[in-house]
């Protein structure tokens, strides 16, 4: 799993990273993501990313967690960390 939290003054390009995280991932708070992808997978992401900030003026971090940490994981007023399902029935 990884975390993703950004600190991103424009409104402009933090929602546009926002928007974008919410294709690898879901949003748990207003700056934080939980993506469910392999570390090769956070090493594209991260490129990306890098692409849409300024890295002058915005802070964008990526916590790479080990598997059971979702399952290890305490919350108070929201659903535990939970990776998305493997297959959808239509």
């Amino acid at each position: 799993m990884v975390v993703v939290v950004y600190d991103i003054p424009d409104n402009k390009r933090r929602t546009h990273l926002a928007n974008f995280l919410e294709g690898y991932g879901r949003r748990v708070q207003y700056s934080v993501f939980e993506c469910f992808i392999s570390l090769d997978e956070m090493r594209l992401l991260y490129a990306k990313v890098k692409t849409k900030v300024k890295l002058d003026e915005d802070n964008v971090r990526f916590y790479w967690l080990p598997s059971e940490a979702a399952s290890n994981s305490l919350t108070l007023g929201s659903e535990p960390p939970q990776a998305p399902p493997t297959y959808y029935i239509l």
